[in-house]
């Protein structure tokens, strides 16, 4: 059938992602590879009261920009508006903190996976469980209301994620697919819920100062490929409030921008793994065996299917090297030969291949935000160099883009020394769209071959529109042989091999990283923030 009869029959899958700095929708057909109409909307997060956070306003805001364009360029594209559709998914930035009361108002403004307020509590609990819980952890969000007693706790009546949050609106449904759970609270993944000794565990420690044992709280969990519950009337309108979009769609799990990751780069078997980078940038790698100790590094999380992921998270991606790129964008401009963003970063790209495999002995930091992994409770982004450095174009862009694998390069040394084995990496992200640039430094950085595929492009929209997809196909197949056979079998990838070269002066570049992570700490402790 052709895109038209597609989107006419509602034989058409929905996926809306609501990244850290845009709202992405995406339409598949039949055929998943095959994407027929996008939109998307720019936002960006704020930080209120010491509180990284976006205004639930905006949330609704985007999602219907972001609807409203996808149904405006199948239009353009095809000549129809779609109205229904075959099945719709929902995912988001995961982690985080968002606390309803009985009646369904929000408590306290939506706290995001960003903030590192939570030292505390997340101690307290990794202490408790056994396991190593982050500070952007729902749980530890939860547990450090508790600890610091705050007035909106006893009236807490639901706790959830963003893409929780969305899909409860759109459904009625109070429901998480087991990834974006797993950044909630730990999960055993046997029985793919959430672990029921840690349960009992926390319920004892929250003792009464929680309303309710701590699971009545989450939202259930649930595998890919479940029934998640159908789009309501009012659920339509807040999704559409031009009225045409029809009730009754069912929507699969919702999921966190993680799963749809691994969903977006085929990275659900065992010893598969994938790099995403955006905002954040982590690694996510599908273990064989559990891991012998716990570490800080390392977050266990799972697969959209529920099978154990060992998480290398870092809080800071790829914004500090946009906003040097932004500048030279608007040094263009101010010389009277203009350039756009696309061209600027492509120039620059270009212009790291020329530089020393070591940076010519520069650093970046690319640290706006608080970075766990490195020690830091808050970011101070800096460009460091010594008198004797060879300060260059090509050294200063290639230290750039080493400064957005540095921290995630101290993580992954730690899965490493686990034993754990990666057959292929597979990496995601706007900073991929140069080609054999920064997938090329990824693969030095890592010491690994590194995958780039036309379809993880799209990103995680397309990888929830395709666990939407799979709805209709779980009764008769896993959603490991689902993508293999029905989505990736004749996608195409370019892999880069580590160059020996780049190995070796990226191993340069980090050890003199980790030593220059005292400067940083000094900037956090010293120099204040300008607002």
């Amino acid at each position: 059938m052709s895109a038209v009869d597609d989107i006419r029959s509602g034989r058409t899958s929905l996926g809306i992602e609501l990244g850290s700095t845009r709202i992405k929708a995406c339409l598949i057909g039949q055929d998943a590879t095959e994407v027929l109409a996008t939109g998307s909307f720019s936002w960006e997060n704020r930080l209120e009261d010491g509180l990284w956070t976006y205004a639930i306003d905006e949330v609704w805001q985007g999602l219907q920009a972001a609807f409203a364009g996808l149904v405006s360029d199948a239009q353009d594209r095809h000549g129809v508006a779609p109205t229904s559709f075959g099945a719709i998914g929902i995912s988001a930035m995961m982690h985080g903190y968002l606390a309803f009361d009985a009646g369904g108002s929000l408590l306290v403004p939506f706290r995001t996976w960003r903030n590192t307020n939570t030292s505390v509590a997340a101690a307290e609990l990794t202490d408790l469980l056994g396991v190593n819980i982050p500070l952007r952890w729902s749980i530890a969000h939860l547990h450090q209301a508790v600890v610091d007693a705050e007035p909106h706790v006893p009236q807490i009546d639901f706790v959830t994620t963003l893409a929780g949050y969305v899909h409860w609106r759109l459904t009625g449904q109070r429901v998480l697919g087991v990834g974006d759970a797993s950044g909630m609270f730990p999960i055993d993944s046997a029985a793919r819920d959430y672990d029921a000794g840690m349960l009992s565990a926390y319920d004892g420690l929250a003792g009464d100062r929680l309303p309710a044992p701590v699971k009545e709280l989450l939202p259930a969990v649930l595998p890919a490929g479940a029934d998640a519950g159908a789009l309501t009337a009012e659920g339509a309108a807040l999704l559409d409030p031009t009225g045409n979009l029809e009730p009754g769609i069912p929507l699969c799990p919702p999921e966190g921008d993680a799963g749809t990751g691994m969903v977006a780069t085929n990275s659900v078997a065992p010893r598969t793994g994938n790099v995403s980078a955006g905002t954040s940038i982590f690694a996510m790698v599908v273990l064989e065996r559990p891991l012998t100790e716990v570490h800080h590094e390392l977050d266990l999380v799972t697969t959209p299917a529920g099978d154990a992921v060992a998480m290398v998270h870092c809080n800071n991606g790829a914004s500090e090297l946009a906003a040097w790129a932004g500048l030279f964008t608007r040094f263009s401009a101010a010389a009277g030969r203009p350039l756009d963003d696309d061209a600027v970063f492509e120039a620059l790209f270009r212009e790291a291949l020329d530089g020393e495999a070591d940076a010519g002995g520069l650093l970046a930091y690319n640290h706006l935000a608080g970075e766990p992994i490195a020690g830091l409770t808050d970011g101070r982004p800096l460009f460091v160099r010594t008198p004797d450095s060879a300060f260059t174009l090509a050294n200063f862009m290639r230290s750039q883009l080493y400064g957005v694998f540095g921290t995630l390069a101290l993580g992954m040394q730690v899965l490493a020394a686990e034993g754990v084995g990666l057959d292929r990496m597979f990496a995601h992200g706007g900073m991929f769209r140069t080609a054999g640039v920064a997938q090329r430094f990824l693969a030095g950085a890592l010491d690994a071959p590194v995958a780039v595929g036309e379809l993880a492009s799209e990103g995680g929209a397309w990888g929830i529109a395709v666990l939407a997809s799979y709805l209709a196909h779980a009764d008769a197949t896993d959603l490991g042989t689902y993508l293999d056979e029905h989505v990736f079998a004749s996608a195409s990838l370019s892999t880069a091999d580590p160059d020996p070269a780049d190995v070796a002066g990226f191993s340069a570049y980090l050890d003199r990283y980790r030593a220059g992570l005292a400067i940083e700490a000094a900037a956090t402790e010293n120099l204040p923030s300008a607002r």
